[in-house]
C-alpha cells in the first residue's frame, strides 16, 4: 500500500519522465489489489500486462515491472497493436493506435476479465482504472460497475486512494 502511495509522487522536475515512471510503476502496483476469477489467471500462469497502441512508457515500463512478480506469477510486458478478448491481458493500458482506437479496444475487451487502463493525457475514454494528474499528482479514478461487470474485485483498499469511485 505505501508503494502505491509513494508512486504518486509529485510530478516536478522532468515533469514528464517522472509522470511516465509512477503511470509506469502503477500498472503492476495495481495488481495485488485486484481479484481475478481463478481460471482467468491460473496458478502457475504469468499475470500479462500489455500496452495496447501508443506505447508512452517505453524503457520506463521495462524497467518498472523487471523481476517483479505477484505472488507465484511472473509479470510479462506485451505490446500490441490491437487486443481482444483472446489477447491473453489481465491488465490493459489503453492507449489507441491507428488500427484500433481507446474506444474500440475497450469494447473489444468489454466483459472479459481484463483490468483497463487509460490515462486523460491520452483522451476522454475511460477504463475501469483511469489516470490523472491531479495537484501535479498521478491520481486515478476507478469504475466498479466495470469492473464487477469483468468478474474483478477490486480492493477497498485501492478504492480508498482513488480520487474518484463511480458505478
Amino acid at each position: 500500500m505505501a508503494a502505491l502511495v509513494a508512486a504518486a509522487a509529485p510530478a516536478r522536475a522532468n515533469v514528464g519522465d517522472l509522470e511516465l515512471a509512477v503511470k509506469a510503476t502503477y500498472l503492476y502496483k495495481f495488481a495485488p489489489f485486484v481479484n481475478w476469477p481463478p481460471a482467468a489467471l491460473p496458478a502457475e500462469d504469468p499475470l500479462v500486462i500489455c500496452l495496447q497502441g501508443q506505447d508512452p512508457f517505453g524503457a520506463l515500463i521495462d524497467r518498472a515491472v523487471a523481476g517483479q512478480r505477484l505472488g507465484g506469477h511472473a509479470i510479462v510486458l506485451r505490446r500490441l497493436a490491437r487486443i481482444d478478448r483472446g489477447s491473453g491481458c489481465h491488465i490493459a493500458y489503453v492507449g489507441g493506435s491507428p488500427s484500433q482506437s481507446p474506444y474500440q479496444a475497450l469494447a473489444a475487451v468489454e466483459g472479459a476479465p481484463v483490468l483497463t487502463v487509460t490515462d486523460a493525457a491520452r483522451g476522454p475514454a475511460r477504463g475501469i482504472v483511469h489516470l490523472m494528474l491531479d495537484g501535479g499528482k498521478v491520481r486515478f479514478a476507478v469504475n466498479t460497475a466495470r469492473a464487477d461487470a469483468a468478474g474483478l474485485g477490486i480492493s477497498s483498499k485501492l478504492l480508498a486512494l482513488a480520487v474518484q469511485v463511480s458505478r
